[in-house]
């Protein structure tokens, strides 16, 4: 139902997205808010509220270069919604994040300590091989 949910509010809701994690709050409520963006970016349509909102991909690419585990987490499950391959639009939004330096950083993150973060990563890059 997201894609209902971000037709009828979208627009306040990607606001709120913004402010929090533009704000001083906890990791939790980051890390939180990140996950709300994936949910968005699992939508058909709503993912385009991310995707033609540089300032929040930019969001999103600072969050993957974190130095806390949980929110490059997050915000690499959001990208791995955005570039999902089997869903139409998805190789200009991967061409469009490509093009961001994301798949610079999904590379890096491929070799990260934590094997959750890596794992997602890779998963995330076997998007744009397939």
């Amino acid at each position: 139902h997201i894609d209902q949910i971000m037709s009828s509010h979208g627009k306040q809701i990607m606001q709120a997205v913004t402010l929090i994690l533009e704000a001083e709050h906890s990791i939790e409520v980051k890390e939180q808010t990140l996950c709300i963006l994936a949910n968005i970016a699992d939508g058909n349509t709503a993912k385009e509220l991310i995707m033609t909102n540089d300032d929040m991909l930019q969001k999103i690419k600072y969050y993957m270069g974190h130095s806390n585990v949980k929110l490059q987490l997050a915000a690499t499950f959001c990208i791995s919604n955005l570039i999902w391959n089997e869903e139409d639009g998805s190789q200009e939004r991967q061409d469009k994040l490509r093009e961001m330096g994301f798949v610079d950083i999904l590379h890096k993150l491929t070799q990260a300590s934590d094997p959750n973060l890596s794992d997602r990563a890779k998963t995330a890059m076997q998007q744009y091989l397939a």
